[in-house]
């Protein structure tokens, strides 16, 4: 298939909501080495509310993006809530409506998580934060529908970039946030927020090629 269902795309949200679960302690360890040590502990916090908030409201993939928005721009204070919110936002509002979603579909919605998150952060690739993950990712995705390779290996592509824009944070020199204040000393770790971001593109990818194959 080169479409599924945005009634059946709800898995995905609930999907990254079991990975951020999982890697709660994961990412409260790695964001403890540079910065606050809250990363994972704020996003288990936001998942597990959306969680909880989908259970009782379910809806198709655009509605649950939606929710998950709403809960980390209202609850989850710090940077990352807002930013995490504007990203899903951006997802959510592309998506709504489309009964079926394709790969150029995908591709405006993926490209709206980054110009959301641009528009209210100034970080750009090198910064070392979630863009270094999001932007290639969402580039490479673009660049594949643009060449009309299949849906599949658009997914595959934009998880590639995802995996190696989040590794190459770790030679990074922190630019912005608490991290920046070390200069020198925040390289050789990775950043938290790109490490996140990169668990949920990672599920975006792997949940989405499930639903077209099915």
């Amino acid at each position: 298939m080169s479409t599924f269902k945005n009634s059946e795309g709800a898995v995905i949200v609930d999907r990254m909501i079991v990975v951020i679960q999982e890697n709660k302690q994961f990412l409260s360890d790695i964001d403890g080495l540079i910065g606050d040590g809250d990363h994972g502990v704020n996003m288990n916090k936001g998942f597990t509310m959306c969680r909880e908030e989908l259970d009782n409201t379910p809806g198709n993939l655009a509605f649950s993006a939606l929710s998950l928005s709403k809960i980390l721009i209202m609850k989850i204070g710090g940077s990352m809530g807002p930013l995490y919110g504007k990203m899903f936002r951006g997802f959510a509002k592309e998506l709504e409506g489309k009964e079926e979603i394709d790969i150029h579909a995908m591709a405006a919605a993926l490209e709206a998580m980054l110009s959301s998150v641009q528009s209210i952060s100034p970080a750009k690739p090198g910064d070392k934060t979630l863009i270094d993950t999001l932007s290639p990712a969402v580039a490479a995705f673009k660049t594949a529908a643009s060449e009309g390779k299949e849906f599949e290996v658009a997914l595959d592509e934009m998880k590639s970039a995802a995996i190696s824009g989040r590794d190459s944070t770790r030679d990074m020199v922190a630019q912005l946030g608490r991290a920046s204040r070390l200069g020198e000393r925040s390289r050789g770790v990775l950043d938290a927020g790109a490490s996140s971001c990169c668990l949920i593109l990672e599920t975006l990818a792997d949940t989405t090629k499930e639903l077209l194959e099915s």
